[in-house]
């Protein structure tokens, strides 16, 4: 990426990122790529907001040095300590000692702990400004959105926001870094999507709080550390995010989260007549092979629809393990207050059904109806399942059976 001015004297300095697997080492990027998004600030002081993964730094420096002289850096905002923000922070004090860094309290043992830095450390308050010379930047602290000691930072005489965590989304940016530029913004939409639920989720309730909090400010610009930079409709990225945050607390898209798993193919053919009955009812599914999708896939489906249908034989007395992985990382994103249904085929002896219970009571799941069959499913069993998939659409949309 290049360096882009887009607001007097504010710089995008973003650094692609197409070769890590893994984001946070759990969610798989490999074919959407991220982005590591810093901001300059040219005044009187020279302000550095955010960094990049340390393997980036080379990168990130080297775009900062086209704007200004690093010796003439006076301060670098952390507005949050994961190191995909922070990892650079060594290579730059070492090229620019004097630089003082900007953070909240909880951040400053996290400087220590991460990096052993413990000199020009200066703790910023909750709403405090910080004079630039013809500009005064604000901060505002955002805990957990999505650790403890996140804040964003505000510059008035620009409007725009430096968002963090906060707004971002998964996907390396090819030329175009504003959501004006983009030609694709519904892939952005949707990889942001994802990155909430992977990532901010189970942080909800704060997110909706510092969406609180920032409402008063006449935001023109949402600068975040992942992903586009959103100037035209700003307000698009916050709206979003106003909504899957409310989805915590049971609000819902009706549609149908059908999470199968086989071991034989049985279960997998008894799916696609549930799959038959629930599309018979005009029902949005998303249809997802718990063995072979990766669990960053399945979450923003899983958060958005308010029903999730759960196919899976009894294996050894209990429930197919990929199935249970899949419910126990959902338990660790609160995905809550769900209806559900369960079916799914058995050997010389049934469990599944007395798992599933397990695994769901604690999310506050309505499991409406299981339906199990012995061995392959009959003739008979197809027919059930299709009336059974119709009869959870129905269930879901408040219809009578």
């Amino acid at each position: 990426m290049i360096a882009a001015e887009f607001r007097n004297g504010v710089y995008g300095i973003g650094v692609n990122d197409r070769t890590t697997d893994l984001f946070e080492g759990l969610w798989p990027i490999s074919q959407e790529g991220v982005t590591y998004n810093s901001y300059l600030i040219k005044d009187k002081k020279n302000v550095l907001i955010d960094l990049t993964k340390e393997f980036k730094s080379d990168t990130l420096i080297e775009q900062v040095s086209h704007i200004v002289d690093l010796k003439k850096l006076d301060y670098v905002v952390v507005n949050h300590m994961e190191p995909d923000h922070t990892g650079a922070l060594k290579t730059l004090i070492r090229m620019q000692p004097n630089i003082t860094i900007l953070c909240t309290p909880k951040a400053k043992p996290m400087l220590q702990n991460y990096y052993g830095i413990s000199a020009n450390v200066q703790e910023v308050a909750d709403g405090e400004d910080l004079d630039l010379g013809s500009r005064t930047i604000r901060f505002f602290h955002a805990p957990f959105v999505h650790w403890p000691e996140t804040m964003v930072t505000w510059d008035p005489s620009t409007n725009v926001l430096f968002s963090c965590d906060a707004f971002g989304g998964y996907g390396a940016l090819p030329g175009a870094i504003f959501d004006d530029e983009c030609n694709d913004i519904e892939f952005y939409v949707r990889e942001s999507l994802r990155y909430y639920t992977n990532i901010v989720a189970k942080f909800s309730k704060p997110v909706l709080d510092a969406i609180a909090k920032l409402a008063p400010l006449p935001i023109e610009v949402i600068a975040p550390s992942h992903g586009l930079i959103w100037r035209k409709n700003p307000r698009r990225i916050i709206e979003l995010y106003e909504k899957w945050a409310h989805y915590a607390t049971g609000d819902h898209e009706i549609g149908v989260t059908l999470l199968y798993g086989s071991m034989y193919g049985n279960t997998e053919l008894m799916m696609n007549f549930v799959a038959k009955g629930l599309a018979s009812e005009h029902i949005p599914v998303n249809v997802f092979d718990v063995a072979r999708t990766h669990t960053s896939y399945i979450l923003p489906s899983l958060w958005v629809n308010a029903g999730v249908i759960i196919g899976a034989p009894t294996y050894e007395g209990s429930l197919y393990p990929a199935m249970v992985h899949k419910l126990a990382e959902a338990g660790i994103k609160r995905i809550v207050n769900k209806k559900a249904a369960y079916f799914g085929s058995w050997g010389w002896s049934g469990g599944a059904v007395r798992e599933v219970r397990r695994l769901v009571e604690p999310l506050k799941w309505d499991l409406v109806e299981t339906l199990e069959f012995a061995g392959g499913p009959s003739d008979d069993d197809l027919d059930n399942a299709v009336q059974f998939g119709a009869r959870f659409a129905r269930c879901l949309k408040g219809l009578p059976e």
